[in-house]
């Protein structure tokens, strides 16, 4: 009986090292090692299709980011700047691509930031949901959350080009659309001016008492001070008619999510009526709104379409 113990009891040893050894080898990996594309020369931003490489962080060498850029000849300071968000595929190349006549018909200066991770299919917590948390769990710092990057990238375009632009719009699609709401709600002293966020698969409802990303329990957020002041920010939760398929795209089944409704149309409309009540019960400002694109699915090329008449107002 005694042996038996003996051997159960290595065994288990055994396992229990292996596993601590894999999940520190794993955050070293993740979060010590730099990472992210080799950092490119700073110059200003050519007119058509370009790119550049930057720290992701601005007091950080840990992780650089990779954004495409596409400038019609005719843009000059104080026209619009609009960052794209591109969805849980990490192709912010074609999104990009997907508002170049966009850019040249209304004169826009596109930003397409490339959230790049090889791990992607496995992890949400780095893109869509902030980089508030590691994969682990623990706590990030708000200067590594993923919307001060987006900040940073607009003081770097801004420098770089030495305009004076004070606020930029943000479009997001499906992962992209959490990323956009999100941001909204969790850090209202970003300098958007129109943020759109469009087919989003599950949202962060203004629920102090419901664990992120669902709600706002375990997150430094507040209804009455960060909330009221996201309620303040005109936010458009863009809907397509028939994104009514569960089928399409990642489309997360938990209990939690399936809570906020049956698929992507539902769960948006939830959100916007939730928050439009409670802003209604505490006598908060809401400027936002929300519209349904007719005839459109899961399709972020219509979608993006769509978002420019609300980018124009």
């Amino acid at each position: 009986m005694n042996k038996v113990f003996r051997t159960l009891k290595k065994g288990f040893l055994y396992t229990f090292s292996i596993l601590i050894f894999i999940s520190a080898a794993a955050y070293i990996y993740l979060y010590v090692l730099p990472k992210g594309p080799e950092i490119t020369e700073i110059k200003k931003t050519n007119n058509g299709i370009d790119s550049f490489v930057i720290y992701a962080y601005k007091n950080s060498e840990r992780k650089s980011i990779k954004v495409w850029t596409y400038k019609p000849e005719s843009w000059n300071e104080k026209d619009k700047i609009v960052f794209v968000m591109h969805g849980g595929g990490r192709n912010a190349y074609d999104y990009l691509n997907t508002w170049v006549e966009l850019a040249d018909e209304n004169n826009l200066l596109i930003v397409a930031p490339e959230f790049e991770n090889k791990f992607s299919t496995y992890t949400t917590n780095d893109y869509q949901e902030g980089n508030l948390f590691t994969f682990f769990g623990s706590k990030n710092p708000k200067s590594e959350w993923a919307y001060t990057v987006v900040e940073n990238i607009f003081d770097h375009i801004k420098s770089v080009n030495k305009i004076t632009n004070e606020q930029y719009d943000i479009f997001g699609h499906s992962a992209g659309g959490q990323f956009v709401h999100r941001m909204v709600m969790l850090m209202p002293e970003s300098r958007i001016g129109t943020a759109i966020a469009a087919n989003a698969g599950f949202y962060t409802l203004p629920e102090e008492n419901l664990a992120f990303p669902y709600g706002l329990k375990k997150v430094d957020i507040k209804l009455d001070t960060h909330v009221k002041a996201g309620h303040k920010k005109r936010l458009i939760i863009l809907l397509g008619e028939q994104d009514n398929d569960p089928s399409l795209g990642t489309f997360r089944t938990t209990e939690l999510a399936m809570e906020q409704g049956v698929h992507r149309l539902e769960r948006g409309t939830n959100f916007f009526i939730t928050n439009k009540k409670l802003s209604e019960q505490k006598n908060w400002v809401f400027n936002w709104a929300i519209d349904t694109v007719k005839n459109t699915g899961h399709d972020y090329k219509k979608m993006s379409e769509t978002s420019i008449k609300w980018i124009e107002k």
